[in-house]
């Protein structure tokens, strides 16, 4: 039996709450692209591991960094002086001995085809090749956690004590801020706004009934010839993400673009880049300093700051019980009557089964005069399911069916 506690919380749902704080870094912040590399590394790990040894097998690439380059972007076009660096850094099983035979896992050639393929799907002004200069540091695993990680039976064996958390539902200010990114990043948006580039930063206020975003959004130099066109851009932009806000929301609600302009200077200081990202010109980034696996940063809410991406994702429950809090949460609204809001922390402790935390925790802002004892004994059964079957998890994570940033 999973040790299972669900709780009421007394407190104002976030709606209720005068302010509140969302942020979203986007697809090409370069938080998101360390992120989104050693996770992608990972995964090619894994599929490698499966399809050579029919089993995945140790590793975590979870640390990694992104050192900024030099640009020099101009209206019009610009040059790329030295290129974005990139590190990855963890550890892997990297010789096998199969059917008798020592064999050497192409480490380095599955890290650097990952995190190139990603670079070449997500942007389209960045050449991976030519503006990035990607290292790794991927070595054996330490003793311990390897025979920990082989010595599973039934279920793998936590090899980390950790927890996991998550929340549902969103709130307005929380869709939005989400949504904003999504749709920045959108095909129809670089289709019918080619300019505005990948890295797309959107934070949220809300103070009582007023929403005011935030928006970090480079734009591309090539494709605008002179401030002018800068201008009309940011107003695009601003428009859309306004039309956009009515559909989730009747708040009032502000948007300011690029607000670090400074338009009457000469030259004038705009967001402009070549590649599409800040990372071109000394913006850097780190594994684990960006979103939650939600996709949002939530200062008003709980929040891990575990690095979910590029942990292994049969063992590791900083990556699993993340995402499996996550899962839990939103069943929980979806599916139980009068629950407003559910607060989902799971707890490992090392050596044990994934499958037997150390407590599974819920607690539940209700509807006034909710029948307890009903609400209770569903969300017990919602957590007691999804943590029973948390192992099906791995192979949605291998085929990146869990989004993880």
């Amino acid at each position: 039996m999973v040790n299972v506690r669900v709780d009421m919380l007394k407190t104002l749902p976030i709606e209720e709450q005068p302010i509140e704080m969302v942020e979203r870094k986007g697809l090409g912040h370069p938080d998101t692209i360390c992120d989104a590399i050693v996770e992608e590394v990972s995964r090619a790990l894994c599929k490698y591991y499966l399809e050579h040894y029919g089993q995945i097998l140790h590793h975590n690439v979870d640390k990694g960094s992104l050192a900024g380059g030099r640009a020099e972007p101009r209206f019009g076009g610009g040059e790329v002086l030295e290129p974005i660096y990139i590190l990855i850094i963890g550890r892997a099983t990297t010789d096998v001995l199969h059917e008798g035979k020592l064999e050497r896992v192409p480490i380095g050639t599955l890290t650097l085809e990952a995190a190139r393929s990603f670079l070449h799907r997500s942007f389209r002004f960045l050449d991976p090749c030519k503006h990035v200069q990607i290292d790794y540091k991927i070595r054996p695993g330490s003793v311990d956690l390897v025979t920990l990680f082989e010595s599973r039976k039934s279920a793998p064996l936590a090899n980390d004590t950790s927890f996991g958390v998550s929340f549902a539902p969103f709130s307005e200010t929380e869709k939005l801020v989400l949504e904003c990114e999504r749709y920045l990043n959108s095909s129809k948006v670089k289709k019918e706004l080619p300019e505005v580039g990948e890295d797309i930063k959107v934070m949220g206020l809300r103070e009582e009934n007023k929403i005011r975003l935030t928006i970090a959004a480079a734009i591309i130099s090539s494709l605008t010839p002179d401030l002018d066109h800068y201008i009309s851009v940011k107003e695009e932009i601003k428009d859309r993400i306004l039309d956009l806000a009515t559909k989730i929301t009747t708040r009032e609600v502000e948007v300011e673009v690029n607000t670090a302009d400074i338009i009457d200077r000469n030259p004038p200081l705009v967001y402009l880049t070549i590649t599409g990202t800040s990372a071109e010109a000394g913006d850097d980034g780190q594994v684990g300093r960006g979103n939650r696996v939600n996709g949002l940063i939530t200062p008003m809410r709980p929040m891990s700051l575990e690095a979910a991406a590029g942990k292994n994702p049969l063992s590791h429950v900083g990556k699993i019980y993340n995402a499996l809090a996550n899962l839990i949460a939103n069943r929980i609204v979806e599916e139980v009557q009068y629950v407003k809001e559910a607060y989902v922390r799971i707890l490992s402790q090392i050596g044990k089964p994934i499958t037997d935390p150390q407590i599974a925790s819920a607690q539940l802002v209700t509807d006034k005069g909710a029948p307890w004892n009903v609400v209770k004994s569903d969300v017990e059964g919602i957590i007691e399911d999804e943590v029973n079957k948390v192992t099906s998890l791995t192979q949605k994570f291998v085929e990146g069916k869990i989004s993880l940033y």
